[in-house]
């Protein structure tokens, strides 16, 4: 576009607006038909865009039919203050009976009283919990700080804890097994220094030196010493199942102690408590809530496929007449009528399972029919959706279906790109029309600027030629 436009000066002529209305004639049926494609284009990837969604809503709905792993699952009740309960799916459905004798307990010793710069002796401990042991090498002027530190910091304990306890007489080194029961139990094994003059040699158990901090329960062992207080002993968790059947845990939770049951000991029964009653039934929620997601994502996708498609007084929707869209949708419910198998030589349909398309297409589920099917065969209903690895169920042929439409590189995927290259070349369109129409307005201009010039040019002519006749001798210039 012409930056500067002014009135012509010899003609008269308002030559920016002529040139404007000119310009303008040629721009607005090409922009007019440009935005009404670019707008065209713009909705029906809108329209396939929000299909490939609806159709992605449906295939992600009955994801919770396409497990095995989710049919037939367990509900466990009889949970209470003294035992916690979880189920799997290989629980059998039943009740069973739980007593809980003692639960499991974590080992903890307390050493005598330390004055808090006193050396507690030179020489080697080794600790020992569960299946670990680890040594610490104590000098001659390590206090009881230095000896929980060296505990605490060694990099081949992971079994136990140390601590320093101040009380009126001083300072006590408390030590706590990690884990619970009675294989983590600690032990502490000391090997004393030799001492110059020290005829006999170190003695590792008595309560000098460094073997104030020896701790060996088993008596029949040559390192027995009991020279830390046990505050609490390593203790394994008991429960009794229906009254006969005892079983022993170094932790609190008893895995698969009934199969596909978890019981965590929290609290010993007394005599004079209720004992626990742990109770399994089978859960077949999934199949009923499942179908009911499906229902209602396939509904939500029949809605937007009329309007969609809608071509009525009322109006035309962007994809009316369109072959994907009765494509997609005809092979969906070819899909929704078809039979797969459930037991034997049997085989189902959703229509069986109380899923029927009303008058306007849409699902409704009859809840007594599914019941019925449910108590009938579980598993039925289980391979109808989930079929095998040689033939795949519902789920799995409704959801490949869905996939070849909406998967990366797919059908709707592809048309996107297809239009998105057209909404492109449109730009590209504009651009070329943007430098023809800068190209038609510049001539324009300097056209009629020579025009303009040109007359400018005869006005002064004719006005120097009547000049020059008027002075000229003999002519009567005729005033009247």
């Amino acid at each position: 576009m012409v930056d500067i436009a002014f009135t012509g000066i010899g003609s008269g002529l308002q030559i920016s607006e002529i040139v404007d209305a000119i310009v303008g004639a040629e721009r607005a049926p090409f922009e007019s038909r440009l935005n009404s494609r670019q707008a065209a284009i713009t909705t029906d990837i809108s329209a396939v865009g929000a299909l490939k969604g609806a159709l992605e809503s449906v295939a992600e709905s009955i994801e919770a039919l396409s497990s095995a792993d989710k049919y037939q699952q367990r509900n466990i009740s009889g949970t209470d203050d003294f035992v916690s309960l979880t189920s799997t799916k290989s629980a059998e459905v039943g009740s069973y009976s739980v007593e809980v004798n003692q639960t499991a307990s974590a080992h903890k010793l307390v050493s005598d009283a330390f004055d808090s710069s006193e050396a507690a002796g030179e020489g080697t401990m080794t600790l020992s919990s569960g299946s670990e042991s680890f040594d610490i090498n104590v000098s001659s002027t390590a206090t009881l700080s230095d000896i929980r530190d060296s505990i605490n910091d060694s990099q081949d304990n992971t079994t136990m804890t140390a601590t320093i306890i101040t009380d009126d007489n001083g300072q006590h080194l408390v030590l706590t097994s990690k884990e619970t029961g009675l294989e983590n139990a600690i032990k502490v094994t000391v090997e004393e220094a030799v001492e110059v003059g020290d005829l006999f040699g170190p003695d590792n158990t008595d309560k000098v030196g460094l073997s104030r901090l020896a701790y060996d329960a088993d008596t029949a062992s040559p390192t027995y010493a009991p020279n830390l207080t046990q505050v609490r002993e390593a203790q394994d968790a008991k429960i009794t199942i229906d009254g006969t059947l005892v079983i022993t845990n170094s932790t609190n939770e008893f895995e698969n102690a009934i199969d596909g049951i978890t019981i965590t000991a929290k609290k010993v029964h007394d005599v004079d408590d209720d004992i626990s009653t742990a109770s399994v039934t089978e859960n077949n929620s999934n199949i009923k809530s499942g179908i009911s997601g499906f229902v209602k994502s396939y509904n939500e996708l029949v809605d937007l496929v009329t309007q969609l498609g809608q071509s009525s007084e009322s109006g035309v929707g962007p994809l009316a007449g369109d072959s994907l869209l009765r494509g997609v949708m005809g092979k969906i419910r070819q899909e929704m009528t078809s039979s797969f198998s459930s037991t034997a030589n049997n085989s189902l349909t959703l229509n069986q399972l109380g899923v029927r398309a009303d008058r306007y297409g849409k699902l409704e589920l009859d809840v007594e029919d599914l019941d019925e099917q449910i108590a009938l065969s579980v598993d039925g209903i289980q391979n109808f959706f989930v079929g095998s690895d040689d033939e795949p169920g519902f789920a799995a042929s409704f959801q490949t279906l869905t996939e070849y439409y909406t998967k990366s590189g797919g059908l709707i995927e592809g048309r996107i790109d297809s239009k998105n290259d057209q909404l492109s070349k449109l730009d590209d369109e504009r651009l070329a029309f943007s430098r023809r129409i800068d190209s038609l307005e510049a001539r324009l201009f300097s056209q009629y600027n020579a025009m303009d010039l040109l007359v400018s040019n005869l006005n002064s002519t004719s006005s120097y030629l009547q000049q020059q006749l008027d002075n000229m001798p003999g002519v009567v210039r005729d005033s009247s």
